[in-house]
């Protein structure tokens, strides 16, 4: 066998992370869409049941931490996005970014809800008309948690769907049928389209062009709102986008 030496290459930038539901099928395709590509976007992945209730979403509490420590720890992390919107509302914001904070080196940690909050901010949004494809008990914490926000939602629908695979599985047309819908029922400032692993990034052009309303995602916010704080260039770096 012939040694070699090497000298060693330097890291590029800060990357970014995610924590991924097991159960979710959408978000990761979706953030490599969205981000440019050549970002360094390493992904892990927490433990979640296929089954969507307030106890399991708030299971994922004793993961989260050991989820992240999955991720590379000899890089320091600009953001790590939390992938889900509705377990963010039963646990907390501010407990999500400890519990990874735990696990790895990160300067800062985002998630839809603090990113759709951070989007309403900056478009001056102050009610949304909500789709969620949860069960009550699911949807309403979510209300609640926007609510204390300042964030109304008037408007809200929901395909009462407590399967996660399933959840995946809600066709293009039946969003924008009901998203469209809601958005004729009230006076709201834009639409809000609710879980990660919904398929939304195909229909949100076709939603605003129907409703004449700003059309926002879980996905599409977090990605805007993680490129914003890493100061990552292109159209997400922009609200514009949103």
């Amino acid at each position: 066998m012939t040694r070699y030496g090497y000298s060693p290459a330097p890291d590029g930038p800060a990357p970014l992370g995610l924590v991924v539901l097991q159960v979710d099928e959408t978000i990761e395709g979706d953030l490599r869409r969205m981000l440019p590509v050549d970002v360094a976007l390493y992904i892990t992945r927490v433990p979640s049941s296929a089954d969507v209730t307030p106890e399991n979403l708030k299971a994922m509490t004793h993961h989260l931490t050991d989820a992240a420590r999955l991720l590379p720890q000899t890089r320091c992390f600009d953001v790590v996005g939390y992938g889900c919107t509705s377990a963010t509302a039963q646990i907390g914001a501010a407990q999500v970014a400890t519990l990874i904070k735990a696990g790895v080196d990160a300067a800062r940690v985002s998630d839809p809800l603090t990113a759709l909050r951070a989007a309403c901010g900056a478009m001056g949004v102050g009610e949304l008309a909500l789709l969620s494809p949860y069960t009550a008990d699911v949807s309403e914490r979510l209300q609640a948690a926007l609510s204390q926000s300042g964030i109304g939602t008037p408007v809200f629908g929901s395909f009462e769907e407590a399967n996660e695979a399933n959840v995946a599985r809600i066709s293009p047309r039946a969003l924008v049928d009901a998203a469209c819908d809601l958005a004729g029922q009230g006076r709201v400032g834009a639409i809000f389209l609710s879980c990660t692993n919904l398929r939304t990034l195909d229909v949100i052009e076709t939603i605003e062009a129907r409703t004449g309303l700003p059309c926002l995602s879980s996905n599409q916010v977090l990605a805007w709102h993680m490129s914003a704080q890493a100061r990552v260039p292109g159209q997400l770096g922009s609200l514009s986008a949103s």
